[in-house]
């Protein structure tokens, strides 16, 4: 893997680059649309590509080792070949979902033992297995084990935490190491800085991930219910720490405006399930604002969704016939919302790497962010 620095914005720490993976180059900064179970919800591999322009598209290991199972995966020639993906992929390593099912499961030095959400069967991930795991779907890239504390912690537990994910990064180090690949292709781990909102945990963590060498980093526990001012204030202290020369990875975020603001910070890489969630919700993302599609303002809006991705995504469809599509519970309708929000989010990342290449971008993210976020 290789990582080029092309350009930085010279009002803030934002950066544009080019990562190179086996499977392809991501143009930096990117955002990651969300494909949990082997789809993106309700999108398809040719609208992935063609429409929306993804470039990287994640996979959740805890998911696919439930469903559609290890044996399936390897049959298939890992998840590139039964997603039919031929473009980069990333893969969360499992911890966050297991930190979802604190009710449902036990923590120790060895690793994490759950129950499954489908069928209530008892599994156990170890860092160990949750790289041997990811080695079977095959991601080019690939996160390390680790626990994500809830917000809010206390000091202790989220050093108690922090410890216990170094513990377990060093294991799936030696995993790594000591294991190929089974397709032919690279893979690379990402380890993860952990440490909630404590300003000296996190920069113990940002060290020590820093130490390892890896090929790219990722920032995690944020964005679990702390106020965006706190994240900022993690993230910024994470990329001050982290080497420039890699990839930086914040996890699941954001809102437009958050990955804005992130982007400012230094950080490269971002994934969220919010553009597919709320477009099946009706709560659609555009270059003029937000809007709620189901409102009756929309009924007899015959204008293009979003006139300002002319060119990009055109659906042909109306405001007010999308509306009908979701009063109708129409399945359409859930569709034509998540591809408008995943072009949107893919658009303004591109918008972001062209200003950050040309030198302007701080003063174009402070005009276009209010725009971006206002109710329509």
């Amino acid at each position: 893997m290789q990582f080029n620095l092309l350009g930085q914005d010279p009002g803030s720490q934002a950066r544009a680059g080019t990562l190179t993976t086996d499977h392809g180059a991501i143009e930096t900064p990117i955002f990651m649309p969300v494909g949990t179970v082997g789809t993106v919800k309700g999108v398809d591999a040719d609208k992935l590509r063609h429409t929306v322009q993804a470039q990287i598209i994640l996979g959740n290991t805890y998911h696919l080792y439930l469903r559609p199972g290890l044996e399936v995966l390897q049959a298939a020639g890992g998840l590139h070949g039964f997603a039919g993906w031929d473009r980069p992929l990333l893969t969360d390593s499992g911890g966050y979902q297991v930190f979802s099912l604190a009710a449902n499961r036990k923590l120790s030095e060895e690793g994490a033992t759950f129950r499954s959400h489908i069928d209530g069967s008892k599994h156990t991930f170890s860092p160990e297995r949750a790289m041997e795991i990811q080695r079977v779907i095959g991601a080019d890239i690939v996160m390390a084990f680790d626990e994500c504390p809830p917000y809010p912690a206390t000091e202790k537990y989220a050093t108690t935490s922090m410890h216990l994910t170094h513990r377990w990064l060093d294991r799936c180090v030696a995993y790594m190491d000591g294991t190929e690949g089974l397709y032919g292709h690279k893979q690379h781990l990402f380890p993860i800085v952990q440490g909630s909102v404590y300003r000296h945990l996190r920069e113990e963590s940002a060290a020590y991930i820093a130490s390892k060498g890896a090929a790219g980093n990722a920032i995690g526990g944020l964005s679990v219910g702390e106020p965006a001012e706190l994240m900022y204030e993690m993230t910024a202290l994470c990329c001050s720490i982290l080497p420039a020369d890699k990839p930086r990875y914040l996890m699941g975020v954001g809102t437009p405006e958050n990955i804005l603001t992130c982007i400012s910070l230094g950080v490269d890489m971002f994934d969220c399930v919010m553009p597919t969630r709320n477009g099946r919700n009706g709560y659609i993302f555009t270059t003029e604002g937000v809007i709620s599609i189901r409102n009756k303002k929309w009924e007899k809006d015959f204008s293009a969704l979003d006139p300002g991705l002319e060119g990009v995504f055109e659906s042909g469809h109306s405001k007010a016939y999308v509306r009908h599509l979701f009063q109708a519970q129409e399945l359409l309708g859930l569709q034509i919302a998540s591809v408008q929000n995943l072009t949107f989010y893919l658009w303004l990342v591109r918008q972001a790497r062209a200003h950050i290449l040309a030198g302007d971008f701080e003063a174009w993210r402070k005009e276009i962010t209010p725009r971006l976020m206002r109710r329509l």
